[in-house]
This record gives C-alpha cells, sequence and structure tokens, in this order.
C-alpha cells in the first residue's frame, strides 16, 4: 500500500481534564462539520477508500446483483386487518420503495393506494416514512417523512378520501402519531434540537395553527425519553417516559382528549414496567421485587399505583418474560428460556394453556403484527439460520395453523438442506458458558481451513436471535462460516445476562466475544488467518475494543458506525443520547466510571501495535454515533500503527445512522463489506 496517498489527519492537541487527569486529544477539531478543513479531510478518506477499493469494483457490482437476484422483486406484505380494512405493503419490480394500500373488508371492493414511497422519495438522496396513523374513522392518515436521516420527521396529515394534503405541518418530531377518538385531536412527540432527545408530548387539533399547540408533557429529566401511544382496546392514549432503568407512564381516556393525564404510578428509580389493558383492569409486566427477569401483575384501572398492584404471572429465574399480547379470549406470551423464543397461549376463562411448538436446535419465533383485539387469530413469524421466514396465522382455538406467506429465495440454486446450523458454547475466562449460533454450507471444511465471520452486538439488552439472511448466502456459498456470539450485554440468557455486560462490568462484552473466537480457532472452525470480526454502533465499539485487546486473533475487522470515543462523547451531555445512556455505560462525571470507561474506550487505547485489516463506516448525518468518532478513531490508527494493513474509511456524504433508504441500495453497501472481506480472503497465501 502506497503510504504516500495515505490521508494524514493534521494534530491539533487539545487537552481534556477531568478528575486530575488530562486526556491529550489530536483530533478533536474533527467534529465540526461546518469546517471546510474537517470536510476536505473527509473527501480525502472518502477518495482514498474509493482508490484503495477500486479493483473490487466488478466484484461489488457482482455481489451486489448476486443479492438482489434472490430478492423478489414484486413482492408484497400479507395483509393485516384493523378496524375494518386489510392494510399491505408491495414492492414493484426495479423500484426502491414500499406502496401502502388498504382494502375495505367487504366482498369485492377495490384496493385504495395510501402512500407510493416511490414518488414521495423523487427528489432526495434518502427518504423515510414514519409511522401511519389512521384515524378512528378511518378517513385520515398522520404521517412523517425524514429526507436527512437524523430521525427528525416531519409530520403531516392526508385525506385518505380526497387525497387532499392538509395544511397541518409539523417539524421535527418522532415521525408517529395518536388519534384521540373525536378524529380531530391528534397527539405526537418532538425532539430536543440539539440533543435530539424525545422529551415533549404536544396535542394538536384539526385546522388550528401549529404553533398554538400545547405541550401535554415535557420529560424534563435528560436521562429519559417519552413517546406515546394507544392501548390496544383503543381505550386508552399514554404517555411513557423511559430510561435504561425506570420507567413511567400516564394516561387519559381516549374519548377525552382534553382531560389531563394522570400518573399511573410515580416513578421509582430502578423500577421498569410496562402496560397491557383489557376489560378493567391494567396488565403491568415488571421488574417489580426484584424480578430479575420480569413477572406479570395486574391492577383496577382506576386505582393504579405500584403499591396495588397483585401478582398475575410470577417471577422465574430461569424464564425471561419478554412482551404480552392481548386478545378477546386470549392473551399471549413471549418468553425465552436458555437463550431461545417461547411463545405461550392462555385462555382468559380457563386458564388452559400451550405452547407452540418449535422444533429446531437454534431459531427465531415472535409475535407479529396483531392489531385487532377480537380475533382468535394470532400471527407469528418463524425462522432459523437455514430456514426462510414464514409468516404463519394460527386460531388459537382449533390450533390449526395457515402458512400465510414464505419468503421465497429467487435463483433455483438455494436448498436448505444443503446448510447446517448449530449451537455451541464457549468458556469465557471467568468460567461462564458462552452460546453462539453457527451457519455453514454443508461441503464447508471445519478443519481450521475456512473463512469465518464472527458478529455481535452485545449491548442495551438488545439479543441478536438467529435469523435467516438470502444476503448472507454470498458468504455461506463461498465456504464461509458465519458465527452470532450471543455475549454478555444481550438478553440472550435473561436478565441477568444484560446485567453482567454493562456498567462497570462492560469489559466481559469484549472478553467474551474474544473468548468466542479463541474457541472457534481452537476447535478448528477457523484460524486467525481467516477469521474476520464485524459489529455495528455499539458493536463497533465492541470491535474497537477487541483489535486493541486482541489484534492478533483478527485477519479483517469490519466497524460500522461504530461508537469508539466513549469517555468524551459521554462527558459532552449536548450530544443526542448522552445523558439517556449514563445507565448502561455509566455517568463519567464520577471517577469510578471515568476511569473504567477510560480503560476500554476504543479511541483512548489505540497504541502502537499491529492491526487486522480494517473497515470503518460512518455517515457524516449520523445522529446516534457522531461521524467525528469513527473519523478521529482512523485518524488515529494511522498515526500509530505498526503494521502494513489496509485501513479505510468509507464515509457516506449523504446518510445518517442507517445508510442508505432504498431496499435495494442497502445491499450496496453490503456488498462493499463482504467485497472487503472476500477479497482480503482472496490474497492470503
Amino acid at each position: 500500500m502506497n503510504k504516500i496517498s495515505m490521508p494524514i489527519a493534521k494534530k491539533i492537541p487539545k487537552k481534556l481534564e477531568i478528575h486530575k487527569d488530562t486526556r491529550i486529544d489530536n483530533y478533536y477539531w474533527l467534529n465540526d462539520r461546518e469546517n471546510t478543513s474537517v470536510i476536505s479531510y473527509l473527501n480525502e478518506e472518502k477518495a482514498f477508500y474509493e482508490k484503495m477499493t477500486s479493483h473490487t469494483q466488478a466484484f461489488q457490482k457482482t455481489l451486489f446483483e448476486e443479492m438482489k437476484s434472490r430478492i423478489k422483486e414484486d413482492d408484497s406484505s400479507v395483509p393485516y386487518h384493523l378496524n375494518g380494512y386489510w392494510y399491505s405493503t408491495r414492492y414493484e419490480v426495479g423500484k426502491e420503495y414500499p406502496i401502502y394500500s388498504r382494502t375495505k373488508d367487504l366482498p369485492g371492493t377495490a384496493a385504495e393506494e395510501l402512500f407510493n414511497c416511490n414518488e414521495m422519495a423523487a427528489g432526495f438522496d434518502y427518504f423515510s416514512l414514519g409511522g401511519i396513523a389512521v384515524s378512528t374513522d378511518n378517513t385520515l392518515a398522520a404521517f412523517g417523512v425524514d429526507t436527512v436521516s437524523r430521525r427528525e420527521y416531519t409530520l403531516k396529515v392526508k385525506n385518505l378520501s380526497t387525497g387532499e394534503l392538509y395544511p397541518d405541518v409539523i417539524e421535527k418530531t418522532t415521525g408517529g402519531a395518536v388519534w384521540a377518538n373525536d378524529n380531530k385531536t391528534f397527539f405526537y412527540t418532538k425532539k430536543d434540537p440539539i440533543t435530539l432527545r424525545s422529551d415533549k408530548v404536544y396535542k394538536h387539533v384539526l385546522g388550528t395553527p401549529v404553533a398554538d399547540d400545547v405541550v401535554v408533557f415535557h420529560e424534563e429529566d435528560e436521562t429519559f425519553n417519552t413517546f406515546v401511544y394507544k392501548t390496544k382496546s383503543k381505550k386508552y392514549i399514554v404517555i411513557g417516559s423511559s430510561s435504561t432503568l425506570t420507567s413511567e407512564y400516564q394516561f387519559i381516556k381516549a374519548n377525552t382528549p382534553e382531560a389531563n393525564f394522570s400518573v399511573f404510578s410515580p416513578r421509582e428509580r430502578g423500577l421498569e414496567y410496562s402496560l397491557a389493558h383489557y376489560k378493567s383492569n391494567f396488565y403491568v409486566l415488571t421488574n417489580k421485587d426484584n424480578a430479575t427477569n420480569f413477572k406479570l401483575m395486574k391492577v383496577a384501572e382506576d386505582k393504579t399505583t405500584s403499591d396495588l398492584w397483585q401478582e398475575f404471572i410470577p417471577h422465574r429465574e430461569d424464564v425471561l418474560l419478554e412482551d404480552i399480547e392481548i386478545f378477546k379470549d386470549y392473551y399471549v406470551l413471549s418468553e425465552r428460556e436458555n437463550g431461545l423464543n417461547k411463545i405461550k397461549i392462555v385462555r382468559w376463562d380457563t386458564g388452559e394453556s400451550y405452547f407452540l411448538p418449535f422444533h429446531d436446535e437454534t431459531y427465531t419465533a415472535y409475535t407479529s403484527t396483531n392489531p385487532d383485539f377480537d380475533t382468535e387469530i394470532l400471527r407469528y413469524g418463524y425462522n432459523s439460520l437455514t430456514t426462510p421466514s414464514s409468516v404463519i396465522d394460527f386460531n388459537m382455538r382449533t390450533q390449526k395453523k395457515d402458512i400465510k406467506k414464505e419468503q421465497e429465495v429467487l435463483g433455483g440454486k438455494f436448498d436448505k438442506n444443503n446448510y447446517k446450523s448449530e449451537r455451541i458454547w464457549a468458556t469465557a475466562r471467568d468460567g461462564v458458558k458462552i452460546p453462539m449460533s453457527v451457519v455453514y454450507h454443508k461441503d464447508t471444511k471445519l478443519d481450521g481451513s475456512s473463512p469465518l465471520l464472527q458478529y455481535g452486538y452485545g449491548s442495551y439488552g438488545y439479543t441478536l436471535d438467529p435469523s435467516f439472511s438470502t444476503v448472507r448466502l454470498s458468504l455461506l456459498d463461498r465456504g464461509f462460516i458465519y458465527v452470532i456470539a450471543h455475549i454478555r450485554g444481550s438478553e440472550y440468557l435473561g436478565r441477568n445476562w444484560y446485567e453482567d455486560g454493562k456498567l462497570l462490568r462492560k469489559k466481559n462484552t469484549f472478553t467474551d466475544f474474544m473468548d468466542c473466537s479463541t474457541y472457534l480457532i481452537e476447535n478448528k472452525y477457523t484460524s486467525p488467518k481467516h477469521l474476520y470480526a464485524s459489529g455495528g454502533s455499539a458493536g463497533g465499539l465492541l470491535m474497537g475494543a477487541i483489535v486493541n485487546m486482541q489484534p492478533e486473533l483478527y485477519h479483517g475487522v469490519i466497524a460500522a458506525v461504530p461508537f469508539v470515543d466513549v469517555v468524551t462523547t459521554m462527558l459532552d451531555d449536548t450530544i443526542p443520547l448522552t445523558t439517556g445512556e449514563y445507565d448502561e455505560w455509566g455517568n463519567p462525571n464520577q471517577a469510578a466510571y471515568y476511569e473504567y470507561m477510560k480503560s476500554y474506550s476504543p479511541y483512548d487505547n489505540v497504541v502502537e501495535q499491529a492491526y487486522p485489516h480494517m473497515l470503518v463506516i460512518t455517515g457524516l448525518h449520523d445522529s446516534q454515533v457522531q461521524y467525528w468518532e469513527p473519523a478521529k478513531w482512523v485518524a488515529k490508527l494511522r498515526d500509530k500503527k505498526t503494521d502494513a494493513n489496509v485501513l479505510l474509511l468509507d464515509i457516506n456524504m449523504d446518510a445518517g445512522h442507517g445508510g442508505a433508504s432504498g431496499r435495494f441500495e442497502s445491499l450496496k453497501e453490503v456488498a462493499k463489506e463482504y467485497a472487503f472481506i472476500l477479497d482480503l480472503e482472496k490474497k492470503i497465501d
């Protein structure tokens, strides 16, 4: 690699002092996106990336076309029933965006088109349609549009009978709206313009000036976000406030939007709960009384404080209770036991219950779109690493299932019997067993010579379930093994699995991932010269940590929108998300958290050593992880690393945290990533 052509960021030392500790940040200046020198440097990095990958352009195109060819272009969703209509989404051949439509629940009724996102996206590099909310009388729809990719939506209202767009236009919202039952009042949430924290719930009445909208709730605690929704029973409108550790709700009857909201139960630090409504009771999913894996309680709708909650389903040490879905005659529990999804159906009147049967060793099952209350049909989804997705309507009374749709893998080459999946367990350095989900082609050798891509996340309690991917076939069919490491910081093995991978135990996330890598090497799934790692956002932090701690394990690493400048970001409360993150990472204004964070923060721990080949991906307009974090990290890595391995920064000067917005455009991003590691693999002696 020609070192002369590498972009070299200038050093402008900035002294950062707290807790009698001084850090020198030579690249702090990169955080000003209005600075022409910053944009110039980013463009240099972009040009360098394009030059260094120019020899893979044709291969990227091949991969893209291959991935695209497996996807049914003229696809459509299974319609779901809501308030007298069947709603569906479809795609047309050659089009990037969905078309939303509905059909009245009467014989011979023609479908009516609600939103054609291809027409709405014309002229924009990025387009996203936010949550469509239809009024109770079915005549109006509120919807949000984002054309920048900062997750700030402009809210508009459309008359579904005439197609007319009303003059009511509301900027900088979260994209959703909730209609009261009067069909003229709706509630919506706005974000703080600096931090992008959703902090205010407003009430708007159609036809009145937006400037007159009333703030019905202002969440002043900077560690909380707020949101608003309507219960499935349609009786209540609920405002929620949540932080990492604490919840609070307020509610009014949907028939009386002018009423004042009543607090359900005042917030208590460490008490998490969520609500479902049925008949004259609320059902509360909560961790009250040290119910680490959550339990279900009930309370009368007129007196709702936590001291009155009564146990309905007790806490279980070995089962995580994740969700409840309410129907007229049944309730459905989503549980997780030993890492696997379980769906339990219970009759309200008799308490009779049963589980849906699933037989794969590792799989993903989930309740799907079920907005209808008065039905005996449960819609759920099922797939596994080797089995394409199915959408299934299950009759809870007769226990008969109707497969409404099976994901088609086009091209005529896919046969699920050609692939193997398994669940294996590594032993972490502290003795804990770490599960991994593994998939590979049946002809792939398990002798240490096969390339392997190990993927992980491990934060916020978010669990990566082992799901099917048509895109991944482009790796499996080229002899790659694909592994999801279910490391601590997720909730794969219950709530304690999350608690053991956050705050002052965050390093468990990183060491678990590396210990999984070591297991895969020792057990001949792969070897260090064929092992690749990938993660995004907080998973990008994971990538940054592992390349500092054990770089010799990996031949190549992909870090997408990586959160790598942990200390500086967590000390800056003007950055989006920071204050709400204290319960996840800790507050570095406290010395103990500062020292711990500093000991693993990827940017602060770059040293003079050899690093793997690396591809770092970011977007200039990212609101979740600011572009300057990966940009600074790459600049420092270039200065410190002692190897001649490839280090590339691919910065999208148009998109934000989610990358490109079209369904096929996003495949080009994946093709870039796959081309990077497949090209590295091809060059191995």
